[in-house]
């Protein structure tokens, strides 16, 4: 895989309204496994809509609520309604596939946004982050936090569903870091275990499970996101546990707020308003006729070489909230500083 940039700003957008044919349809999967989808890609891709000059009735931002069948039947009115370009966040790459080949049989292209789908031939196009690259910033993030740990610490990992190739992305790019050390003994593997559906709830009695199991002996958590995160550190304050290292993924406000009172380490910080905004451009220049000039990128779905824009994920920790998040406008103070998070050390310098 190889990185390629972003598009950040209104400028880049492709054309102007006047130029297109039909409609542009977004398909988000849902906004239980993660408050990006609904708060953060919704607005963004409206934002980026807006600015290139569309009107409301020219694009459709629909989401499934975890349902796959939802999606596949938004995805054949939405194209019944006229759309000619399918922007999709699949929910399984079996469904994403069946939806791929409708549109494809009716001359409609598709965009993978985020997630690929990886079972038949695949969309015609993939946005999303460098995922091997997002699963390493995790790992390299624990392994400089349990440098100095005396003796060896006890680590336990929960992966992202395992219907979701994006989840073996970023267990591919952790494991790369991790088991060397499970390997050489400098880290004991306590448990593993993919946590289905990326469910919040099912990753704390997951974690419970496993606490009980180790007697609570647990030094460390590798998660895959901050929605997880949340459950596994509600999980260990129940027996006691805080302050132990635990990654996550998305910096959502929840997951920036933990890192802020100590009980979670970091979190993997994906331009989404980038994401969105190449995707957007990306689905405009189709939705034009156009054939994209600048996709240089390509990832292997299992079947073909899938042109691909790929963007750079960034750790965020304590150290640089300010310079990633804050900076780029995807989270506010407002909206982070709030009940005790309004005392910590962040909230009062930032007021």
């Amino acid at each position: 895989m190889c990185a390629a940039a972003g598009i950040s700003s209104a400028s880049a957008l492709s054309g102007s309204a006047s130029t297109g044919e039909g409609k542009i349809a977004v398909l988000l999967p849902d906004s239980a496994t993660s408050a990006r989808w609904e708060n953060d890609d919704r607005r963004f891709f409206e934002e980026a809509f807006a600015e290139a000059g569309l009107s409301s009735d020219q694009y459709l931002i629909l989401n499934a609520e975890g349902d796959a069948s939802t999606m596949q039947t938004q995805a054949e009115q939405a194209i019944t309604d006229g759309a000619t370009v399918l922007l999709m966040v699949n929910l399984d790459s079996g469904s994403g596939a069946a939806i791929i080949d409708n549109a494809r049989s009716q001359g409609v292209n598709v965009i993978d946004y985020d997630r690929l789908t990886i079972e038949g031939p695949g969309a015609d196009y993939y946005v999303s982050f460098d995922n091997v690259a997002v699963g390493a910033t995790m790992g390299a993030a624990m392994e400089a936090a349990l440098a100095g740990f005396a003796g060896v610490p006890n680590v336990m990992i929960l992966d992202g569903g395992p219907t979701d190739n994006n989840a073996t992305l970023f267990a591919e790019g952790y494991m790369s870091i991790a088991q060397p050390h499970f390997d050489d003994g400098s880290w004991n593997l306590v448990a593993r275990q993919a946590v289905p559906d990326w469910d919040n709830v099912q990753a704390q009695t997951i974690a419970e499970q496993i606490l009980t199991a180790a007697g609570n002996d647990i030094d460390a958590a590798i998660v895959a996101n901050d929605g997880m995160a949340g459950g596994v550190i509600a999980a260990l304050q129940a027996q006691g546990i805080n302050g132990i290292p635990v990654t996550g993924q998305d910096a959502t406000v929840g997951g920036i707020q933990n890192i802020l009172v100590g009980d979670q380490l970091m979190s993997v910080y994906k331009a989404v308003k980038a994401e969105a905004f190449a995707a957007a451009d990306l689905a405009i220049t189709l939705w034009q006729g156009k054939e994209p000039a600048d996709v240089t990128a390509t990832v292997n779905n299992g079947t073909n070489d899938i042109p691909s824009v790929l963007l750079t994920p960034v750790a965020t920790d304590i150290t640089n909230i300010n310079e990633t998040v804050i900076a780029d406008g995807f989270r506010s103070v407002d909206e982070i500083c709030v009940g005790n998070i309004d005392e910590t050390a962040f909230c009062s310098e930032a007021n």
